[in-house]
């Protein structure tokens, strides 16, 4: 059986797209395991890529982290670099070692395909090296999300390399029909197969408050217990207190940021659907706003950042499974067994 190579860029959901076909076929009666030749690491600790716990975790394997994910890579990689040890042959020994034993392999990929490219690490370089098939995931926020699944698509081929398939992952529902009706005829038409279309899922491509408290940090003022909530959208408070009840009310399941000197608009968003406040500055607010939140159970963050900066921290939350969350999981597999080919999958790869 060869093995799976799952790529896309980040957000793309790989990690839910690795649970699900690793799940499904694993209920399928085959050996399956997990291996991530290059990671990211979690909160900056070394070898401790997320996903790599995540998919030791539910696939029950008993080889050490270090070797799920014998590299991780970050932004600066390349400082105090001489003569790497980094190297193809290190990485298919540690696959090796994972595939022993094994019916399939599933590869995940790093963030972006590219992510160590001038060491040869590459998404690209690693599938030619270890023998895998690519299966590519499409993020589709516009149409030139499509343009970089072609032009994608094309640089495999011009590699000699024949894609499985791609897969529209996570797909905002005001995109559906266009991506079922102009995306997917456009990449058939090239010759690209297509093995699914999985409309987003709130409960599992959303973060949710603990996971943005946890890039934040602060002080949670009120609503501990409720860090589990979804967040859908995020809403700076802005406006003005006349306007701030009716702007607020247009978005549900939100956090709020605003600075903790602006009581009224944390009181106006507590009235509506929202998630979490995030008071910036390190002011703490009025007494009534933590009054009214824990009788809401809502959770209130103070940070000590200004709104700018706590904002550029914001944009790089995303949504992490945790082998603890079995609604995550069991709506990763739901999605394959639903809206993916899965048997045309495992049948390509046998």
């Amino acid at each position: 059986m060869k093995n799976l190579y799952v790529m896309g860029t980040a957000g793309s959901g790989k990690t839910s797209v690795a649970v699900g076909l690793a799940l499904k076929f694993h209920e399928e009666g085959y050996r399956v395991a997990y291996f991530k030749p290059v990671g990211s690491a979690a909160n900056g600790t070394a070898h401790e890529d997320e996903d790599a716990i995540l998919m030791k975790q539910i696939l029950q394997m008993e080889h050490p982290l270090e070797t799920i994910v014998p590299y991780i890579a970050g932004t600066a990689y390349l400082s105090g670099y001489k003569h790497s040890c980094v190297s193809v042959k290190a990485i298919r020994q540690a696959y090796e070692t994972i595939a022993t034993g094994m019916d399939l392999v599933i590869i995940g990929g790093a963030s972006f395909p590219h992510i160590m490219g001038c060491l040869g690490l590459d998404a690209v370089s690693l599938a030619l090296g270890l023998q895998a098939i690519p299966l590519f995931l499409i993020r589709i926020e516009s149409d030139y999300s499509l343009d970089l699944a072609i032009f994608f698509n094309n640089y495999l081929e011009c590699k000699g390399i024949a894609t499985l398939g791609n897969i529209f992952h996570n797909v905002p529902h005001s995109l559906l029909a266009k991506t079922e009706g102009i995306y997917r005829p456009i990449l058939e038409e090239r010759g690209y197969r297509i093995l699914g279309i999985i409309p987003t899922h709130p409960e599992i491509t959303s973060p949710t408050v603990k996971e943005y408290f946890e890039v934040l940090g602060g002080e949670i003022l009120a609503g501990k217990e409720n860090l589990d909530r979804v967040v859908e959208d995020v809403v700076i408070g802005a406006m003005t207190v006349e306007s701030a009840l009716g702007y607020l009310r247009r978005t549900a399941n939100k956090i709020v940021i605003t600075g903790g000197d602006r009581s009224e608009v944390a009181l106006s968003a507590l009235e509506t659907s929202t998630a979490a406040i995030i008071l910036t500055g390190g002011l703490y607010p009025n007494v009534k706003v933590i009054a009214r939140a824990e009788e809401k159970g809502t959770p209130v963050i103070l940070v000590y950042d200004d709104t700018y900066t706590t904002i550029e921290k914001m944009s790089a939350v995303t949504r992490r499974i945790r082998a603890t969350d079995r609604q995550a999981i069991n709506i990763a597999v739901e999605n394959i067994e639903n809206h993916c080919d899965w048997r045309g999958i495992l049948k390509s790869l046998q």
